[in-house]
């Protein structure tokens, strides 16, 4: 019998002191959604009690509020820049003390080893940080990534208490044409007891039983109030998603009533770290719901009980005796200013800052140097040469601050054959080049909205398989563009006139940063300002768009390194249109 276990029911029944007592706050019950003025015992890092308690340490709220941690309930840590043990300190900073991640980005790139940096890291970090194995690496056929992980690589990982389930299965048609790869892994994942989560971008009703069918509990795709509905008449969990590219809150939040709000959580999905830092994570979700007229009350417990429930995580997201002591002081429970924050009992962040001993530094992680390098081919100044054989092509148009994208047939310029790009009409030219494996790929296409007048941005982000993505206004700038990331092993950079205005390397994998998460944030503040200078449109994030171009899983037209992707025809697309 656990030593542990007794001593957490002699200080329940005050038999021997608590560790830590909270006194003189105004503790929030998400159970019955009301305030609670009463002590909080803390043993061996678990609340024992509520009610009034003796305990080896004090801590004196000042009758402020206490609330649970707060949860984020689909993330993609690399999305941030950040890695694990850098993210934590971030969200940490916000009141965010679990956090349910899907490192996909590094397993497209990494595999296995990518998957045990990402679990190595997280675990040296106070936060709560779980993972949902990534389901579909590579993602589909048509595009090249590092690695592929079938289910008996991601076996062993489900022995890990850390790992939680199946990430987003985002190969729908894979899941309904019954595709051996994608059963055999939800199988395994059902067998384990675990949580497997859904990706339906643009599925309709009657097509989407297929998931809950599978025991897809989850869906963070639904950009409509009919969709959001159409999953929770399903019986599976709505994720209402608000990161920096999909911001889907404003249209969703009139599905959330007092008769489905319990199915309802709050996830950021993909987050850069100025936003996070300038804006929050679930805190800023919260905010904003509430400002929209969400009661306080219900937000939090979407943000917490909800999640945590959602996940099967049974000790975490309230507090009450037999929960983690995770949870966070606040003064307003409207504008949710954030200040000390608690994990399993221990303050890991004053009201001024981080209790920064906690945290370990990047270089105690042996496995970054396992990670790959760029690999890809040598450039020269043809290799982005778009030939076109029409007067009018297929063009991506990028749909302000959403994943989705338009298929716009226009006319276009053309010299020798070739297209050439438009600043007037805002028709540039964009490129994929493979950089994992040498195969000399590189997808070329047109899209509109970047607003580009000179020069070129590259990253070498590209969901999901993360190779180099360029846009521009000419062949020279992309080409300069794209043999710096491979220099430096990767990174986000603006250039014009071939000389580098600003860069960010990405020394881990090429799409996370070892510079720690302040000099990061500042490097990606610096880029974003000369991003606006070559004429970047203001109304969304020009990199973290560029990105998301390539994710071939969600509608409309995408490039990979193979070319454009035609998502309602789920294949490759000639780009002429004659």
């Amino acid at each position: 019998m656990s030593s542990e276990l007794i001593e957490r029911v002699q200080a329940s029944a005050k038999k021997i002191p608590a560790d830590v007592v909270i006194k003189n706050g105004k503790v929030v019950n998400v159970f019955t959604r009301k305030i609670m003025e009463t002590d909080i015992a803390i043993k061996n890092g678990m609340i024992v009690g509520l009610g009034s308690y003796d305990g080896q340490q004090v801590i004196d709220a000042q009758g402020k509020y206490i609330v649970p941690g707060l949860i984020e309930a689909h993330v993609h840590i690399e999305s941030s820049l950040l890695p694990p043990h850098e993210f934590a300190k971030v969200l940490l900073l916000h009141g965010v003390t679990t956090a349910i991640t899907d490192p996909h980005e590094i397993a497209n790139i990494a595999g296995v080893t990518g998957l045990e940096y990402m679990i190595a890291d997280a675990k040296a970090t106070p936060m709560n940080l779980f993972t949902m194995l990534p389901s579909c690496v590579p993602v589909t056929p048509f595009e090249t990534n590092g690695a592929t992980l079938n289910a008996d690589a991601l076996a062993p990982f489900m022995q890990e208490t850390e790992v939680l389930g199946l990430a987003e299965v985002m190969n729908y048609q894979a899941v309904a044409n019954t595709e051996q790869d994608i059963m055999e892994k939800i199988a395994a994942i059902q067998k384990a007891g675990g949580v497997i989560d859904g990706h339906a971008a643009g599925i309709n009703a009657e097509d989407l039983t297929v998931y809950p069918a599978t025991q897809i509990r989850t869906d963070h795709e639904a950009v409509t109030v009919k969709e959001a509905q159409e999953r929770l008449d399903l019986g599976m969990y709505l994720m209402i998603r608000e990161g920096t590219v999909a911001k889907d809150l404003t249209a969703l939040l009139p599905v959330v009533t007092e008769k489905t709000a319990r199915r309802c959580v709050f996830v950021t999905d993909d987050t850069l770290i100025d936003d996070l830092l300038e804006k929050g994570s679930i805190d800023h979700i919260l905010r904003l719901a509430i400002k929209q007229g969400l009661d306080p009350l219900l937000a939090i417990q979407m943000a917490t009980l909800n999640a945590a429930e959602c996940f099967h995580l049974n000790t975490l997201g309230a507090i009450a005796p037999g929960y983690q002591a995770d949870f966070f002081f606040t003064d307003d429970l409207t504008t949710l200013p954030i200040h000390e924050v608690f994990v399993k009992g221990q303050l890991v962040k004053t009201k001024e800052a981080l209790v920064n001993e906690l945290f370990p530094k990047a270089s105690e992680n042996k496995l970054l140097t396992e990670l790959p390098k760029m690999n890809a081919t040598p450039l020269d100044k043809k290799s982005f040469e778009l030939k076109l054989t029409g007067e009018q092509g297929k063009i991506i148009e990028i749909i302000p601050n959403r994943l989705l994208t338009k298929e716009l047939i226009a006319p276009i310029t053309r010299e020798n054959g070739c297209f050439v790009p438009s600043t007037i009409d805002d028709f540039l030219k964009i490129a994929v080049v493979e950089r994992h494996k040498h195969t000399g790929n590189i997808g070329l296409g047109i899209v509109k909205g970047f607003e580009l007048k000179a020069g070129a941005l590259a990253t070498s982000i590209s969901h999901d398989s993360h190779n180099i993505v360029v846009v521009g206004t000419n062949d020279e700038d992309m080409l300069f563009a794209v043999n710096r990331l491979l220099e430096i092993g990767g990174g986000m950079i603006a250039v014009n006139n071939q000389e580098e205005l600003a860069c960010l390397p990405l020394a881990i994998g090429g799409i996370m940063s070892t510079l720690g998460y302040q000099t990061t944030y500042q490097r990606l503040v610096t880029l974003t300002k000369e991003s606006r200078k070559l004429g970047a449109s203001p109304d969304f994030d020009p990199f973290l768009t560029l990105s998301f171009l390539t994710l071939s899983v969600i509608p409309e037209l995408k490039i990979t390194d193979m070319g454009l992707f035609s998502f309602s025809e789920f294949a490759l697309t000639d780009i002429n249109h004659n």
